[in-house]
């Protein structure tokens, strides 16, 4: 049976180390982190238990390792794709097709970095709490970018941030290599998904709202500030002729 390999991009330890790791995801995605035992991951790894103790102390430092490295490649995945010099709605299809099509191509990391969360250990769990809290402020700071550009018209910005984030790590749950859509299939469809929820799309203007307005131009709600829209004003009726 071949060796479980981890990409590189995620993981720059040694050989022997990476072997453990990809062996560790590979365990975890198909048992579970609770039912894996340090032997089924020795045993994949090509090595033995006393081998593995050698280089991790525990199957939760191995879950701490793979949680920190594939939240740290997200993390700089989605902060290179926000850098500075393009609009908002720019920066953020770039982000939202980055951050989807990753979900799909390293999908077994995905899974477990995302779904063993809760057993992390106390301390690790807050390192990985503060890096999702970091991915999901480039993505609100987008979102807040786009309403003072007048391109967006989002109520809550910071739970539309994390709506369209949840999108794209829920790719990681599903995803089938094997399947019609492949990572950048995924990527550009989740980019256009998180542009209609802000409300525009790259080089249009932004739709049209019930009523004939532009969405977010203008408010005729109590509960929401700015000027009416003219197209919601009642025009004044000439006098009647007299009879």
């Amino acid at each position: 049976m071949p060796r479980p390999r981890i990409e590189p991009e995620i993981s720059t330890e040694p050989e022997t180390s990476q072997r453990m790791i990809a062996a560790a995801v590979e365990a975890f995605g198909e048992r579970g982190y609770h039912a894996t035992t340090t032997r089924d991951i020795a045993a994949r790894a090509g090595l033995s238990p006393a081998a593995l103790y050698v280089h991790y102390p525990s199957k939760a430092a191995l879950l701490a390792l793979i949680s920190r490295q594939g939240h740290a490649s997200a993390l700089d995945l989605v902060t290179r794709a926000a850098a500075p010099g393009q609009d908002a709605a720019a920066a953020l299809a770039r982000v939202v097709t980055e951050f989807a099509s990753w979900h799909a191509r390293h999908h077994r990391v995905a899974r477990v970095v995302q779904y063993e969360f809760g057993a992390l250990p106390e301390a690790d769990r807050a390192e990985i709490v503060g890096m999702r809290r970091r991915i999901e402020q480039v993505v609100e700071d987008l979102i807040r970018g786009g309403i003072a550009e007048g391109t967006m018209d989002v109520a809550h910005p910071r739970r539309v941030a994390r709506a369209i984030l949840s999108l794209c790590v829920d790719v990681s749950r599903w995803y089938d290599p094997g399947g019609r859509d492949g990572p950048d299939d995924l990527g550009a469809l989740y980019s256009e998904l998180a542009l209609r929820m802000v409300g525009t799309l790259p080089g249009h203007p932004r739709p049209a709202a019930p009523g004939g307005r532009i969405a977010g131009c203008c408010s005729t709600s109590p509960t929401r500030s700015g000027p009416p829209c003219p197209s919601t004003q009642e025009t004044p009726r000439s006098p009647s002729p007299p009879p």
